[in-house]
């Protein structure tokens, strides 16, 4: 199931919009209503299965 798929799946009722935007240097940088939930380049490592929706389930309590 795709990041995309995830987020639809548990967060519909609350989601107006959902956007990629390409970038390069091997970014991939998530962010909710501008606030940063995860950043590779940060944490110099990728997200593990489920992590993002933990993450944002987390800012929802």
């Amino acid at each position: 199931m795709s990041l995309t798929d995830e987020l639809l799946k548990n967060f519909e009722h609350v989601i107006e919009s959902v956007a990629l935007i390409p970038s390069d240097e091997g970014r991939f940088e998530v962010s909710v209503n501008g606030e940063s939930v995860f950043s590779k380049l940060k944490l110099k490592r990728h997200a593990e299965a489920g992590e993002i929706i933990g993450l944002i389930s987390k800012m929802a309590d």
